[in-house]
């Protein structure tokens, strides 16, 4: 006859087996983080401790939430903020090799004979105390030179979109890292238990309505846990699908499903110990409270008509530039960490000066009018507004030149990026180039794509150097192992 161990051997052996152990404390983790997830850090809290220990923020904020206004495409700096006059004398010849330098080209170019240098035709004028220099493309825009804070000597890496706008976005020119906006989510946390911590919102231009896609992997959590993607609110229709519950379903009987869902992935999480289950489940609650929120959010019946008619014409429109603006504003003031902006069109290789009038046309009124707006709110000291695109364009044309048409093709060597509000110097210009906007000419002043996010991080209260990620062996953070923050800047 077999020798059958008691049950209580076989009890305390199961206890000790790993299996069981590992599960048992990964269901204990996930219901650690379903409770983080259904309590959010409330407003005003001094600090969240991350998954390892780490406490946010790392020291006092500058700004409490950040509105990220991204002009995918990559706008002309030598037709909207860096001026060259000098380039009328040279209109029509070959960029020399000594500004050159061997860069290398795009496809676009690269079957280019000769370079001819295209001068801007648009006329430039100092605005404020400071004497910021603004085109005529952004009148409005200029009214708030001595709010902007005019960055002239960024660089990046990548020369062309897809892998530029990743770099700007996740600090890696291949997909598949987190975002800016998902790093800011996991080391802060929500100020607001009905709406994401970070929200997406996306437009086209009038400039080129055809321009280059955008991907959701560029708001994405990449290996970070999943509640910390961007929401992507929809330009046309509703925001987000599914708001109304379905006919002839109640809104408590939506609730007891809910709770009944969620008891039942308790039940599985504690048995397999899978985290995702205890996220899922956050989710599905902040969908839930999210049928509540987003309708009143969108809802623009409350704002006065003058606050309407600040924003532009395209105000009524939504999921336009300008409607996003006025919801970028609503959804900041609700306690929203991380709003950003996508605004398409920018991408002008050929008939740029008709191609610009209308992207300015989109952005201009509505980006000074969010100023004004937080401004009057007492907001705007504690918003950070970025503007900007992935990167600049070159001095010569693409493609023919005339006395009134040109194109330009995409430039890492030296673009720029506009910031105000919290923690910024308002008024300032940093850095500068050379005489073709080709080469930064104060290297002290140069502004790498993962110094300009370490900066960001810093404004949030937050060392890059500490918000990092275990994964594939190593920690990993949004400014990979370079970054370093430009206290010039800073106010």
């Amino acid at each position: 006859m077999p020798n059958i161990p008691n049950t209580e051997s076989l009890r305390v052996q199961d206890a000790l087996n790993r299996r069981v152990f590992l599960g048992s404390t990964a269901g204990a983790l996930g219901a650690t983080a379903l409770a983080s997830l259904l309590a959010p850090t409330p407003a005003g809290a001094a600090a969240v401790t991350g998954p390892a220990g780490r406490t946010f923020p790392s020291f006092p904020a500058k700004a409490k939430r950040i509105i990220y206004l991204f002009q995918s495409g990559a706008p002309s700096q030598m037709d909207l903020f860096d001026p060259k006059p000098e380039m009328e004398k040279r209109r029509g010849e070959n960029l020399p090799e000594s500004i050159r330098q061997g860069q290398r080209l795009t496809t676009m170019t690269s079957g280019q004979t000769n370079f001819p240098v295209a001068p801007s035709i648009f006329r430039f004028a100092q605005h404020g105390e400071s004497g910021m220099w603004f085109s005529e493309l952004v009148p409005n825009m200029a009214r708030h030179a001595d709010r902007w804070c005019m960055i002239r000597s960024m660089v990046t890496e990548q020369i062309n979109h897809d892998p530029a706008i990743t770099f700007c976005q996740t600090g890696h020119q291949l997909a598949g890292r987190p975002s800016i906006g998902s790093w800011v989510n996991y080391g802060l946390g929500s100020d607001n238990a009905d709406l994401p911590a970070y929200i997406v919102l996306t437009s086209f231009g009038s400039g080129r309505r055809d321009d280059q896609p955008l991907y959701d992997r560029l708001w994405g959590a990449g290996f970070l846990p999943t509640e910390n993607q961007g929401v992507r609110f929809r330009n046309t229709g509703d925001p987000v699908l599914y708001l109304a519950d379905p006919p002839g379903v109640a809104r408590d009987r939506r609730r007891s499903t809910l709770d009944r869902i969620a008891a039942l992935n308790s039940a599985r999480g504690s048995l397999v110990g899978d985290p995702d289950i205890a996220a899922r489940t956050a989710q599905y609650e902040m969908a839930f409270r999210m049928q509540a929120s987003v309708p009143e959010i969108i809802d623009f019946s409350d704002e006065p008509r003058h606050v309407l008619d600040s924003y532009g014409p395209d105000i009524s429109r939504p999921g336009s530039y300008a409607f996003n603006c006025l919801l970028a504003r609503r959804l900041s003031e609700r306690g929203v960490r991380f709003v950003q902006l996508f605004h398409m069109g920018w991408d002008h290789h050929g008939g740029l000066p008709a191609a610009i009038k209308g992207q300015c046309h989109d952005t201009d009124q509505p980006t000074a009018a969010l100023l004004d707006d937080l401004a009057k709110r007492g907001l705007l000291d504690e918003t950070l507004i970025v503007w900007g695109g992935e990167f600049g364009r070159t001095i010569y044309s693409q493609g023919s030149l005339t006395a009134t048409n040109y194109g330009r093709d995409h430039h890492p060597r030296c673009f720029t990026m506009l910031m105000a509000g919290a923690g910024v110097q308002g008024g300032l210009t940093w850095g500068a180039t050379d005489d073709y906007s080709y080469n930064i000419v104060t290297p002290e002043q140069k502004v790498h794509v993962h110094d300009l996010n370490a900066t960001i991080l810093h404004l949030m209260g937050i060392d890059h150097l500490r918000l990092t990620f275990p994964y594939q062996g190593r920690d990993f953070r949004l400014t990979d192992v370079h970054g370093e923050v430009v206290k010039g800047i800073l106010s």
